[in-house]
């Protein structure tokens, strides 16, 4: 019965910082009310964001992840460079190249929106699930793939 998640909404303390923070990234503003406002995702119009003003005492911190295609994932720290936004270290990697969610298998690059909210930017990888003790980098990856390869 679901085909997909069709939006996902966000709190957030001023709505223009937001609103431009989102369009930045590519999302275009479908409606804007005082306190709340809705984006689109993608141009075919199946992936909302709605964006919540709320008091200082009512943010709450979340996370979502934009699925992008691996060329997209590889290029990310330019295009996110050029608008200012910061690649944050996570699961104790630095922000050198892409962190892989092995079980998935999966790239990331983690960065916060100006209200702390942390954002992903996601590609499936062809490659077959492992279960690693640690989250490598993209090229440590490839070196376990080609490692695992080798065992066989």
């Amino acid at each position: 019965m679901i085909k997909g998640l069709f939006e996902t909404h966000l709190l957030i303390r001023d709505m223009d910082i937001s609103i431009s923070f989102y369009e930045s990234l590519g999302l275009k503003l479908e409606v804007r009310y005082e306190n709340v406002a809705f984006l689109w995702i993608t141009d075919e119009k199946k992936h909302m964001l709605g964006l919540w003003k709320v008091k200082e005492e009512d943010m709450k911190i979340r996370h979502f992840a934009f699925n992008v295609n691996y060329e997209d994932l590889i290029l990310a720290p330019q295009y996110l460079r050029e608008r200012s936004i910061s690649i944050k270290p996570v699961f104790g990697r630095g922000t050198e190249e892409p962190i892989v969610h092995t079980w998935m298998p999966a790239a990331a690059f983690y960065f916060d929106d100006p209200d702390g909210n942390e954002l992903e930017y996601i590609s499936m990888l062809d490659d077959t699930p492992m279960q690693l003790s640690y989250v490598p980098y993209l090229s440590e990856w490839y070196l376990e793939i080609k490692k695992n390869r080798e065992d066989l």
